[in-house]
């Protein structure tokens, strides 16, 4: 039965076995932690490989042009590693430029670009400009956030509909702004909320009406292989930019760091000519190269699109029987109570869970009391202010599966006595 058809002593008898089950669990000491989308130690195991494939002759280090990779050369990637990227993002391989390890540093430095020296064409850099406003679609990356923030962006929280899709209707409206210079977002598997945005919405984001010329989505695709119960395609948001001559609005990202070693992997953007030219001559001011022996090894180890999806596989049977507990446990522990709510992602790192408005911040609370960690209640949300004090992101990956049984009977003990508190305090 739901918890808002209960009468005030039903709800105040349920408070009481709430509050002794979440005293037993304090007793507990416990030191769990739900808080990061990690890649527990058997996942990297996988590819210990990588740490062999370049050993033997001196040969093992040339290229298959002939170019030995322990020199300095090729700023924007050895051409084995260009070519798998391109395989998988479907893409010309001179479209792609690949980097050290991180991603997120290609974002923040792609952002910077623009802060500090403009768009291509376009003579004003961000910097110069009053105002510089991005769109921001909630629950989404607290990192992404944080980049933003960090830069003097201004955030407009646009959050996703009921039917968890990007509420496309209101980007298209805000792009009208001449002061809003982009969006940023994780188009598949979205960080927390697992939603893949579907075709129509991605040509609409390429065919969308811009007040800047400048305009720019940063394309955060880091889970194009993570698929766990099935494959859901994103489509190809280049494609439609080269239909409708908006190209240079998209900057793709990805990386291998859930693929093989996070932190020891490597990233690569994807981009238009025009920005691929500014990109190069400015960071060839930065830096000679990246570290090429990395991306030999990883481009020997994963070899192609095929050797991947397999690898990504093997990393599926570990991830997905950890997220069967979850959904499980939740679904036991507070399904049928009108509590909380969750999404049930293919793939990805995270399910994102929904609770009472006004609830999320004491649940956060009441579990680090009971020692679980979890992301903080707003980080999902820019400035840190999720409007109902609703969202909370689990990430059950790095978890032993014991561990993750014992976490989410803590969690749902929470989410209770949070929502019944709420209830018998109104």
């Amino acid at each position: 039965m739901k918890y808002a058809e209960l009468s005030i002593e039903e709800k105040r008898e349920q408070l009481k076995r709430a509050q002794i089950e979440f005293d037993c669990l304090c007793k507990l000491k416990l030191s769990l932690d739900l808080s990061r989308g990690k890649p527990i130690g058997e996942q990297l195991d996988l590819s210990n490989e990588m740490f062999t494939v370049l050993t033997g002759e001196h040969g093992d280090y040339v290229g298959d042009t002939g170019f030995d990779y322990r020199n300095y050369g090729m700023l924007d990637g050895i051409p084995e590693a260009k070519a798998l990227f391109a395989e998988l993002l479907d893409l010309p391989a001179d479209w792609i430029f690949v980097g050290g390890n991180s991603s997120l540093n290609m974002i923040y430095d792609a952002l910077t670009r623009l802060m500090l020296h403009g768009a291509p064409g376009v003579d004003v850099p961000w910097c110069k400009l009053d105002k510089v406003k991005f769109i921001c679609p909630a629950p989404g990356y607290d990192r992404h956030f944080a980049m933003l923030e960090s830069l003097g962006i201004e955030m407009i929280t646009v959050e996703y509909l009921e039917n968890g899709l990007p509420d496309i209707d209101r980007i298209e409206e805000l792009a009208r702004d001449p002061d809003v210079k982009g969006m940023i977002c994780v188009p598949k598997y979205s960080n927390p909320t697992g939603v893949t945005y579907p075709r129509d919405i991605v040509r609409r984001l390429a065919k969308m009406e811009c007040a800047a010329p400048d305009f720019r989505i940063i394309w955060d695709n880091a889970y194009c292989v993570h698929d766990i119960y099935s494959e859901e395609k994103l489509a190809n948001i280049f494609e439609f930019g080269q239909r409708y001559g908006t190209e240079d609005r998209i900057l793709c990202f990805t990386s291998t760091s859930k693929v093989t070693f996070p932190g020891s992997g490597i990233a690569a953007m994807a981009l238009s000519p025009r920005n691929m030219a500014q990109a190069k001559k400015i960071i060839g001011i930065q830096t000679i190269s990246f570290d090429k022996l990395n991306q030999l090894r990883h481009a020997r180890y994963l070899k192609d699109a095929t050797h991947i999806h397999e690898l990504m596989q093997r990393h599926a049977e570990i991830i997905r029987p950890k997220f069967d507990i979850v959904f499980e446990a939740l679904e036991a522990e507070l399904g049928g109570l009108g509590i909380a709510s969750w999404t049930k992602p293919n793939g990805g790192y995270f399910i994102s869970l929904t609770v009472m408005d006004g609830c999320a911040k004491r649940v956060w609370s009441l579990m680090k009391q009971a020692g679980v960690v979890l992301t903080g209640a707003g980080a999902t949300y820019p400035y840190g202010k999720d409007p109902r004090d609703a969202n909370l992101r689990l990430a059950p990956t790095y978890s032993p599966a014991h561990e993750l049984e014992v976490c989410i009977q803590a969690l749902s003990a929470c989410v209770r006595l949070a929502s019944l508190e709420k209830m018998l305090a109104e």
